[in-house]
């Protein structure tokens, strides 16, 4: 799995991640239990986990760097 793909992945998830909490709001303003919507969005947020480590693990190896830099911020 190549680092764009990676990346691109991380942020599909994020934004499933976005209407899974979304659908748990409205479950929960119907009184409906949410238990099982909350399992799934904790999976959701454990595969990210994994894959932002992958992304990091890609990084490193790519020799880029790994955190503390953000799209257009400052390098000091």
């Amino acid at each position: 799995m190549g680092l764009d793909h990676v990346r691109s992945e991380i942020e599909h998830m994020r934004v499933q991640v976005g209407r899974q909490r979304k659908e748990i709001l409205q479950l929960q303003r119907a009184g409906i239990s949410t238990a099982s919507a909350e399992l799934l969005l904790q999976r959701m947020l454990a595969k990210i986990e994994g894959l932002c480590d992958e992304r990091d693990r890609l990084k490193k190896e790519l020799g880029g760097p790994t955190k503390g830099r953000v799209l257009g911020g400052r390098s000091w």
